[in-house]
């Protein structure tokens, strides 16, 4: 009985990957032919199936861009960084939807070590860093083993180093990986979706706002507090907005 549930799970997954796919090609011709309002409508019926990947973020990030939807296209730019921080064409055209934002706010310049460090994690995501610990560790296993068959005393000695390397860089693959982990885990962020939003000092609508935020914002989560959100934006200016201006990434 449970070999017949399982042949029929995979059967279904396989056919609702199929269909995705399907969907997916078909969007991506309905964008071609500039029908932008199609294609979004495709993408997220993918996103709704449960189903993400970076393509299907990018594509639908430049349908929204296409419309000139600031936070929309803002927002699923993010979700690919997410997915892969390092990818060059998501870089770049996230670049133009923030020129589309009305808020020029400049970040906080980092300096030292602790830049160095976090953009070497930022490299990859956190699911490439633990390959590439994997990858290392596979080479690790293969020279000890030449290592340990090796007759020659200096053979010996280059592959006995060259393993201790592999384990050294597989122990520093794992912990770029867990510290990526933990900055996607505990560095929540969210996109302002309002066309204008007032940042308080406190969480109640009384008085005026601190300042106000426009659609495209990106800011960082650091309380919960009933309908509102204690936020930070780049240039460490800090208050609270309600939760139903932003959209969290």
């Amino acid at each position: 009985m449970k070999k017949v549930f399982l042949i029929i799970l995979v059967f279904c997954t396989t056919v609702g990957f199929a269909q995705n796919e399907a969907v997916f090609e078909e969007a991506n011709k309905v964008y071609a032919d500039g029908n932008y309002e199609e294609a979004i409508a495709s993408y997220e019926s993918i996103l709704n199936d449960g189903e993400a990947s970076v393509s299907l973020y990018y594509n639908l990030a430049n349908a929204h861009y296409k419309l000139n939807h600031i936070a929309p296209s803002i927002y699923y730019y993010e979700k690919a960084l997410q997915l892969a921080p390092n990818d060059s064409d998501v870089k770049n055209n996230i670049q133009f939807a923030r020129n589309m934002a009305m808020d020029d706010i400049q970040s906080v310049e980092r300096t030292g070590i602790s830049k160095t460090f976090d953009d070497l994690i930022a490299t990859f995501s956190y699911n490439t860093w633990g390959s590439i610990a994997i990858g290392f560790m596979l080479i690790f296993v293969i020279l000890f083993l030449f290592y340990y068959y090796g007759r020659s005393t200096l053979v010996k000695r280059i592959f006995f180093i060259g393993s201790m390397v592999s384990v050294v860089l597989c122990i520093a693959s794992v912990i770029f990986a867990f510290s990526q982990e933990n900055i996607q885990l505990n560095n929540n962020y969210a996109i302002v979706f309002a066309e204008e939003a007032g940042v308080r000092s406190e969480p109640n609508l009384r008085g005026d706002p601190s300042f106000l935020l426009h659609e495209g914002t990106k800011t960082k989560l650091l309380e919960n507090y009933q309908e509102w959100y204690k936020i930070e934006i780049a240039d460490g200016k800090q208050g609270w907005i309600l939760k139903e201006n932003l959209k969290e990434l």
